[in-house]
């Protein structure tokens, strides 16, 4: 099968495609014959290696993440073996293959008639799209502001912010073309963060202050936005993707705000029921089409570093996919 690693830190063209045997999963693990892979912004940093920032180390050989959709071959030992044969989603490590081992602890049950791009945001994006906003929490009538609102798990956000019951929905993005994707999605007002007036923008649209933030940039755009805060605002924040670890100073709490961070793995060990329980949610609202992703491109498995060039370049909106040509499946004991 083929695979797709890096062993030096740097560009897209480090991406190195590669023949090696299927993985044999292990106790708790299942084996995926992939059928799409959602690409996340985040690999692109742990590509780029320490330079990054210390939050993206990882070590050598690179094993790119992302959220596979697949189909169950073979099941490791304890892993109840009715499981081969379904439809599946996961975030998975060494993701970029034709065939990807996963946890089977957390595979999302993929609906009927359900395409790879929803699918693909069923592990991973829309889970944490939806806790951040609960983690808040949003509640109705509130103005949320989205940072980021035109990435894969923004534009699920906003969506989502209308669906519990936003009053206004304030989402960020760069460039136009982003910006008119972030109203089709959903927001009120979508304003770009790249243009240093962006805080005055936001202050005119929500004079009272903004009840939520929602952010996973980091660095400056953080720190402005502690500033709209409402009294007794919150911000949540769950990734840094300017690679700076901001310092939030505690006297910009002292006016009724706070902030607290989250984490898709601390979530599940802290509360695995209700993580268990929020993926389903998740699923129900994209079967019934009261939530649905937009895919930018859909490119052959071969074309990673294309794919990673797209993300770099921010000229994506919503979803890329990585799609495998996989030969039929062998007959492999399970």
């Amino acid at each position: 099968m083929r695979r797709v690693r890096y062993y030096e830190y740097g560009g897209p063209e480090v991406l190195t495609v590669e023949e090696v045997d299927q993985p044999v999963p292990q106790a708790g693990q299942v084996l995926l014959r992939a059928e799409a892979i959602g690409v996340n912004f985040v690999d692109t940093r742990f590509r780029r290696g320490p330079g990054s920032g210390s939050i993206f180390q990882r070590p050598l050989p690179g094993r790119p993440t992302g959220d596979v959709v697949g189909t169950v071959t073979r099941v490791g030992p304890g892993v109840d073996p009715q499981l081969v044969g379904r439809r599946v989603a996961a975030l998975a490590e060494d993701a970029y293959a034709d065939f990807v081992v996963a946890e089977a602890l957390w595979l999302a049950a993929v609906p009927d008639r359900l395409d790879s791009g929803d699918a693909s945001m069923l592990a991973m994006s829309a889970p944490v799209a939806l806790r951040i906003l609960r983690a808040a929490p949003l509640n109705s009538g509130d103005t949320v502001l989205i940072h980021a609102a035109a990435g894969g798990i923004g534009h699920l956000a906003v969506q989502l912010a209308k669906f519990i019951g936003a009053g206004t929905v304030i989402g960020t993005a760069r460039s136009s073309r982003k910006l008119d994707f972030v109203r089709t999605v959903g927001a009120d007002v979508a304003i770009d963060y790249a243009q240093p007036d962006w805080p005055d923008q936001v202050r005119a649209a929500a004079p009272d202050g903004v009840d939520v933030v929602l952010d996973a940039v980091g660095g400056p755009v953080l720190q402005s936005s502690l500033d709209l805060l409402a009294p007794f605002g919150r911000a949540v924040v769950y990734g840094a993707a300017t690679g700076e670890l901001e310092q939030i100073p505690v006297v910009k709490l002292f006016a009724l705000r706070s902030v607290s961070g989250f984490n898709l793995t601390a979530w599940r060990h802290a509360n695995p029921d209700q993580a268990r329980h929020e993926m389903d949610e998740i699923a129900d609202l994209f079967a019934a089409g009261q939530l649905r992703t937009t895919v930018h491109a859909s490119l052959p498995l071969t074309e990673a570093a294309t794919a990673h060039e797209l993300i770099e370049t921010r000229s994506h909106t919503g979803r890329i996919l990585l799609l495998p040509t996989v030969p039929a499946p062998e007959n492999t004991p399970s």
